[in-house]
């Protein structure tokens, strides 16, 4: 029987269930009747079982399927409202020992140019990324305990944090580095990290360990069970996500929403995030060796559905797709976007040569922050460069009973107001200044609490003397 409170991956991460779950939704897509409680259930912002998710991915009738858009849309809206909460990458290592046949990085590769930045190297980038408004990065490296040790990990993450350039500051830095112990992830938590994100790539078994031959990520249990191990050490945020592409969609959809009920009810608290990236084309690696690719139709629906299933994560979509897929998503459930991202090791300060490659995967959207800022504020959202949450202890389970009782939009509309006025001020073009000033004033009168409006007002009024305390 399937056991989602148990330590061990393969109880909570259970193949016979998530056969059984595909079965059911294979039978059930044109069950009007069930599809349409499914919605019912949906709306009430409670969440969905991976079960009743699956049936939504599978269904069939498009008035219904028309429906569960416009739901999903709608759920965003009232949790997260028009907020799109920006970061940006940074590669510090592309050492490493695995053997991964998706990722370039994989230790028989001898086309990509091995690189690992110095602390100055580091200091560098970061300040490049602090000149173009950034705020908040997402930690990369590959595994390798000699090149890569944790020691690196925590000595960058001084790094970055001691860096201010101008009126810039990375004021959260979020950690994607390989599965490690509970030690090291309570030296991380001590380190100040904001979230630690790991994908899972894939969570059947034989293809999981099909696509890991070699090194420390073959094993999938250990890797499974990361997050827990994560909560163990301290760290209270952590974000799932699978490589679509890999596997069939479906498995590692209903395994993901597996993993989420997992942690939520051992952990107590389920996934800040999900990111849900696609394979691309990469240094030695060919996306169409990969015969399960979806299409942006499919992509589309899986965030809609993880939207209504697990309303309060947050949901990521970086430059891997195009603008036009990532306008697309964000209207169904996506609130975290990169901007400006550079893939490869020091990429920000200097732009790699055509013989010279140290990418992850090519990115998809490659404009520049300052041309997404405007993008988005013209489409009519609101570019959050927030971190309060980190700084004020509103992480884990504090976050969540925010988020799933509706007040979160209390705390967030007004910072992210605040310090999308803070990037205006201090890294914009006159034309995304002249919108975002336009965006700021209209947005202040909606915010419903008198107090917090006069704060913010006031905030931001002060900003236009130089005044700043980075409290965001």
């Amino acid at each position: 029987m399937y056991n989602k409170l148990s330590p061990y991956a393969t109880d909570f991460i259970d193949d016979a269930e998530i056969l059984d779950t595909l079965d059911y939704a294979q039978k059930n897509k044109s069950n009007r009747a069930l599809i349409e409680s499914i919605l019912e259930k949906a709306r009430t912002m409670k969440g969905l079982n991976h079960r009743e998710a699956a049936v939504l991915l599978d269904c069939e009738i498009e008035d219904l399927n028309e429906k569960m858009y416009a739901l999903a849309q709608e759920i965003k809206q009232k949790l997260y409202g028009n907020r799109i909460v920006m970061f940006a990458p940074l590669y510090l290592s592309n050492y490493c020992v695995n053997g991964c046949v998706y990722c370039p990085y994989h230790h028989s590769n001898k086309h990509i140019t091995r690189k690992k930045l110095t602390q100055e190297e580091i200091r560098r980038e970061v300040i490049v990324l602090q000149d173009m408004g950034h705020k908040r990065l997402a930690l990369e490296t590959g595994e390798d305990p000699i090149n890569n040790p944790i020691e690196y990990v925590l000595e960058s993450i001084n790094t970055i944090y001691s860096i201010k350039h101008k009126n810039g500051a990375i004021r959260r830095v979020n950690v994607n580095i390989a599965a490690t112990t509970v030690d090291n992830y309570r030296k991380l938590k001590e380190a100040g990290i904001g979230t630690y994100i790991l994908f899972q790539e894939t969570y059947h078994k034989p293809t999981y360990e099909a696509l890991h031959p070699t090194g420390p990520k073959h094993n999938y249990a250990y890797h499974t069970e990361a997050m827990d191990r994560a909560m163990d050490g301290g760290i209270d945020d952590v974000g799932l996500g699978v490589l679509f592409g890999l596997n069939l969609y479906r498995y590692d959809f209903v395994g993901l929403l597996m993993h989420a009920e997992h942690l939520e009810a051992y952990k107590g608290v389920g996934p800040h995030t999900i990111s849900v990236p696609r394979i691309r084309p990469a240094d030695d690696i060919n996306p169409d060796d990969f015969t399960n690719a979806i299409s942006d139709d499919i992509f589309a629906k899986i965030v809609a559905v993880i939207r209504l299933a697990v309303p309060y994560t947050g949901m990521i979509v970086s430059t891997r797709e195009s603008p036009r897929t990532r306008e697309r998503v964000l209207k169904l459930g996506v609130s975290q976007i990169s901007g400006g991202s550079r893939t490869s090791v020091g990429g920000y300060v200097e732009p790699e040569s055509e013989d010279e490659n140290s990418a992850q995967f090519d990115v998809s959207d490659r404009r520049t922050l300052d041309e997404v800022v405007h993008w988005l504020l013209k489409l009519g959202y609101i570019p959050s460069f927030c971190t309060a949450c980190y700084r004020e202890g509103r992480t884990g389970d504090r976050f969540m009973q925010l988020v799933k009782a509706g007040q979160i939009a209390n705390c967030c509309q007004p910072n992210a107001l605040m310090t999308l006025k803070e990037y205006l001020e201090d890294y914009a073009s006159p034309e995304t200044r002249q919108m975002g000033e336009h965006v700021i004033l209209n947005e202040l009168n909606h915010i419903p609490n008198e107090k917090v409006r006069n704060l913010a007002t006031q905030y931001i009024l002060e900003m236009k003397e130089g005044k700043r305390d980075f409290r965001f």
